[in-house]
């Protein structure tokens, strides 16, 4: 059935995947890094590229459910999963996660459900119970027994009660407002006290899983003297709203019975007759006053709501019931979270306007005003916020507005901002860099546009004429500048010598001023993306005294 549940799963998942959402389930209580889907076959993502892309799991809460299996591309459980513990009281359990592609910038939503297993059996509160009935109580007459309660959901939760012991009882299950069973004990025979004082049955509870599981309680009654009048609560239901801050130790509400009889039989003690795990762990009810107390701190965003059941008792054991809704209201106690799932480490000077530099995460865990948050990008920067809208939450993106400029900037530190709508409100905060990366954009521009220089004839060899300096404001190897010789006649290429690092011009021939007294040529700087500038040379050469007069 498991196996089965599992193919469901991944057939379900190949649907949804090209609708940018996966959908998987997996059985609860699996062992760590058990099989959920194979997420690189139903995104059609190559095993290489999982690698090359930095793809990675983000689960939406703060506990990591599941992982990716980089060698596989296999969603797997990254811890073991108690179903009941997660969803106490959700019928469909399903826990969510994205899939973020680093390296384009992209996300997937993931849906797995948790489906249940009979891992629980029907347990009582109290495996011990009295019931003190009268002996003039009429067969027929009915007593509330306490319920069983079953963690597990389905089929495998709890589905059946059974009764046996004695042939003066019997069993009735009445259906509640929320279609779960209510045991009572039924009296089909008479009681004489003079026969017997008490009776010993055992209560049975069993769910539906296979094999079924079963709980028991036994029940002490005790067979007492006419008790004519029943407790009666005040009200039939009691509700309260409460804040989430109220102190440890508040009385929230309290109920009362009246019992018109004397004594013993007048005197009402207060029970909780049905209540949940979690919240009797929260609530303590006064036996005798009826004071509904608070154990523990409220969280809102743990449980909103409570619906307790409590039984008013009087000595000789009739009882009435009354139900208790507890409204717990939010207060700004959270602030928001702001976080970078996914960022460029770097941006082209030239990127378009719309590139997408970051994706964002934003939570609250606060609800209506108090969790609706606005985020903001802090200075004037050439980048904003965007919202790309998920399945069930917003997803920001930090994405370019207006063209860079590397020359002017090369980096930027980005403080973004979270505010949710409380009075006072509550903010986050995470910062982003930004790191520009260089186009070559701009060409080597030398210092002059004209060198001159002024040279004796017969200067030797390798002799420096003058320097050129060219500069170039791009970075690395867009802004190293080289210089040569423009398209220069030989002559003056066997006479000079330009050094292509420093720009020095050198003399590489001898000079003679009965041959030339002038040279004009042009220079050129070279930048290592290939754009270029241009520089012009003017030399003048100077007559020595190296000729005899001839006659």
């Amino acid at each position: 059935r498991r196996q089965r549940a599992l193919l469901w799963g991944v057939l379900l998942a190949a649907w949804e995947a090209a609708w940018g959402q996966l959908r998987y389930s997996v059985p609860e209580e699996m062992p760590k890094g058990s099989f959920v889907g194979d997420v690189a076959k139903d995104l059609g993502l190559q095993l290489p590229a999982l690698r090359d892309r930095g793809v990675r799991i983000v689960s939406e809460g703060r506990t990591q459910y599941f992982a990716l299996h980089g060698k596989t591309g296999h969603l797997v459980t990254a811890e073991r999963i108690d179903r009941e513990q997660l969803c106490e009281s959700v019928q469909q359990c399903v826990l969510r996660c994205e899939l973020i592609v680093e390296g384009e910038m992209k996300f997937y939503e993931i849906e797995v459900e948790i489906t249940d297993i009979n891992d629980n059996a029907p347990s009582f509160k109290e495996i011990e119970l009295e019931e003190r009935i009268s002996e003039t109580a009429a067969p027929g007459s009915r007593y509330p027994l306490a319920e069983a309660h079953d963690p597990d959901s389905g089929r495998n939760s709890l589905q059946s009660y059974e009764l046996s012991g004695d042939e003066h009882f019997s069993l009735a299950v009445q259906a509640g407002p929320g279609g779960d069973q209510r045991p009572e004990l039924v009296l089909a025979k008479a009681l004489d006290r003079e026969e017997a004082a008490f009776h010993e049955l055992v209560l049975r509870a069993s769910d539906g899983g296979d094999p079924a599981r079963t709980g028991t309680a036994r029940i002490h009654v005790v067979v007492v003297d006419a008790n004519d009048n029943a407790p009666v609560f005040s009200e039939s239901e009691y509700k309260v709203r409460v804040a989430e801050d109220v102190p440890v130790g508040s009385t929230l509400v309290t109920v009362t019975a009246t019992d018109a009889d004397e004594g013993l039989n007048g005197h009402v003690k207060y029970l909780f007759k049905k209540i949940t795990e979690r919240a009797s762990k929260i609530f303590h009810l006064d036996s005798e006053t009826g004071a509904v107390i608070l154990l523990r701190s409220l969280d809102f965003e743990e449980g909103n709501s409570y619906e307790l059941e409590v039984q008013a008792r009087d000595g000789s054991g009739l009882s009435d019931t009354a139900k208790v809704a507890i409204t717990v209201t939010d207060i700004n106690d959270n602030m928001p979270e702001i976080s970078v799932r996914s960022a460029l480490n770097e941006v082209s000077e030239d990127a378009p306007s719309g590139t997408v530099v970051a994706l964002l995460h934003v939570q609250d865990r606060d609800s209506g005003a108090n969790g609706e948050v606005r985020c903001s990008l802090e200075g004037d920067v050439p980048f904003r916020l965007q919202s790309s809208q998920g399945s069930y939450y917003s997803v920001p993106e930090l994405v370019l507005e207006r063209a860079l400029d590397r020359e002017k900037q090369s980096s930027f530190e980005l403080l973004l901002t979270a505010v949710d709508g409380g009075d006072p409100a509550r903010s986050g905060t995470v910062q982003v860099r930004v790191n520009v990366t260089d186009l070559n954009d701009n060409s080597p521009v030398f210092s002059k546009s004209v060198y001159e220089a002024r040279l004796a004839e017969n200067l030797p060899e390798r002799s420096l004429v003058l320097r050129v300096r060219a500069t170039d404001v791009d970075a690395g190897s867009n802004g190293r500048v080289s210089y040569s010789f423009g398209n220069v006649p030989d002559y003056v290429s066997s006479l000079f010598a330009v050094d292509s690092e420093s720009g020095e011009v050198r003399t590489a021939g001898p000079l003679d001023f009965g041959d030339r007294n002038k040279y004009i040529f042009g220079l050129e700087a070279r930048d290592g993306g290939g754009l270029t500038g241009h520089c012009e040379v003017q030399i003048d050469i100077t007559d020595e005294n190296d000729n005899a007069p001839e006659i």
